[in-house]
């Protein structure tokens, strides 16, 4: 069978997903086999799909719903260096975190992940003791860039600032007390859901054939029963090798995978409720030795506050939601360092995702909290799953399990190159020109016509909860409808 390319080869130009473009590729691929069939396009199934197409394997790559539907699109947007991995003695993990970070920041997504300072502040709940522990953990961390070679340019190293410095950071911070804060710097994302959004377009320029909307109901070695949900079709897809990186759902897919997922709650709060704030704070959580609330400042003006760690039973909802206990011990802890306490009615949005974390063997007793967030590659079943892990190593989750893949069904791969490969960026400017009409947090009209016509974006749910973050506060969201509307007429 013909290769989408060679080994290593740089892409064609055109990366534009679209309508047209998924209805042609859904034809093909259910006429013939490729060599590998990925189902998931979150951030590592979009990652595995460019992995093999890199390598010049055909690919496919499936979703039920969209791109970033699950877990991608409800992180912290952190890319951070595994510095609470350090505290728990997971020495492989940080590393590991470290070094996909300074992939980023350096070579594959400077134009989306850039470095961000952070205050932890030395309020009287936070010991002299505590103080030095944290600091030296920083330096740890620092260590650990440098072992990464991530540039110092890119990655400053931590520092202690007076109370004076920290307050001009950080206006909202409670002067009672307050003898200075610790400043660290680590990755940041412009948006999860954009890099995703731009692995998966990468992954196309490659050849990969990137289908939304395309339910897998049955896995097997050599791939998969699939439903087109648009139309209600059914039809067969060939593979080679199949790659399950369907994330929380994983284990619906295949039943000898057993995941213990984790709840993690942010809150979404506008601009003028903590104002001034320049950096991200981070808040120990009381009774807690290594474990931080994070008050993160968005581009778009907003702040996000999170993050949970909570068990979920029972079915895997599509949509997780953020409960009221979350949110109120988020605000609880948000609030002990502020000079101005955030009230409940003060929370424009709420929003929950879910970690694919295995399930330890045994009964699977202890906390989520407590898990590791290595990840796993099984071949259960005669094919590959890929599940646990976390945003920042999302590119070497799927190299190895690409690596598992090709070695199953001896395909004749060339090597991993995605160290190398720059993502997608966004040429939007002429759009936003054209159609400069507001839709919210930032988002203009043009904006949403290019995620239509090159981000794949089939519905306004694409378009305001995915390529844009608009649907994070519900009255923006139905503020953004008609407009969002209005752009997929054409």
């Amino acid at each position: 069978m013909p290769r989408s390319s060679s080994p290593g080869a740089s892409p064609p130009k055109a990366s534009s997903l679209n309508a047209a473009r998924r209805s042609a590729e859904l034809a093909r691929t259910a006429e013939g086999t490729v060599d590998v069939l990925v189902v998931g396009l979150g951030a590592t199934g979009a990652g595995a799909a460019l992995d093999a197409a890199s390598r010049g394997l055909s690919v496919a790559a499936i979703d039920a719903h969209d791109l970033a539907f699950g877990t991608s699109r409800w992180s912290s947007k952190m890319i951070h260096g595994g510095l609470r991995y350090l505290a728990k003695a997971q020495l492989g993990v940080a590393y590991e975190s470290a070094v996909e970070r300074g992939i980023l920041l350096n070579r594959t997504a400077p134009h989306l992940v850039r470095a961000h300072p952070y205050l932890l502040p030395l309020t009287p709940d936070v010991s002299r003791g505590q103080e030095s522990l944290v600091m030296t953990g920083y330096r740890l961390g620092d260590g650990l860039r440098a072992a990464a070679r991530t540039p110092r340019r890119l990655l400053p190293g931590p520092s202690r600032l007076t109370a004076v410095r920290a307050r001009e950071a950080a206006p909202v911070l409670s002067g009672y007390g307050l003898r200075g804060a610790l400043l660290s710097w680590d990755g940041r994302l412009e948006d999860d859901a954009r890099l995703v959004v731009a692995i998966a377009r990468t992954a196309a320029a490659y050849g990969a054939r990137v289908l939304t909307r395309c339910r897998a109901l049955e896995l097997t070695p050599t791939g998969a029963r699939a439903r087109d949900e648009l139309t209600g079709e059914e039809f067969t897809i060939r593979a080679r090798a199949v790659i399950n990186a369907a994330g929380v759902w994983a284990g619906q897919l295949n039943p000898e995978v057993t995941l213990r997922p984790s709840r993690g709650t942010h809150l979404v709060l506008r601009g003028e409720t903590l104002p001034g704030l320049r950096a991200g704070l981070h808040v120990p959580i009381p009774g807690e030795s290594n474990r931080f609330a994070l008050v993160l400042p968005q581009h778009d003006g907003r702040v996000y506050v999170g993050l949970t760690d909570e068990p979920v039973d029972g079915p895997v909802p599509d949509v997780p939601e953020a409960p009221e206990d979350d949110i109120r011990a988020l605000l609880e802890v948000l609030n002990g360092i502020l000079e101005v306490p955030v009230t409940r009615e003060a929370v424009a949005g709420a929003y929950a995702g879910l970690r694919p974390l295995l399930a330890p063997r045994g009964d699977g007793a202890g906390r989520t909290a407590d898990l590791s967030r290595r990840h796993a590659v099984l071949d259960a079943g005669g094919f590959v799953t890929v599940v646990g892990g976390k945003l920042t190593t999302y590119r070497r989750m799927a190299e190895d399990a690409v690596d598992r893949a090709v070695r199953l069904a001896k395909l004749p791969a060339g090597p991993c190159v995605t160290t190398e490969v720059v993502l997608a960026g966004r040429a939007v400017r002429a759009y936003a020109e054209a159609e400069p009409e507001p839709a919210g947090a930032g988002v203009t009209k043009g904006e949403l016509r290019f995620a239509v016509e090159h981000e794949g974006a089939l519905d306004e749910d694409d378009l305001l909860d995915r390529r844009t973050r608009v649907g994070l506060i519900p009255e923006d969201r139905a503020a953004a409808l008609p407009i969002a509307r209005d752009v997929l007429k054409g």
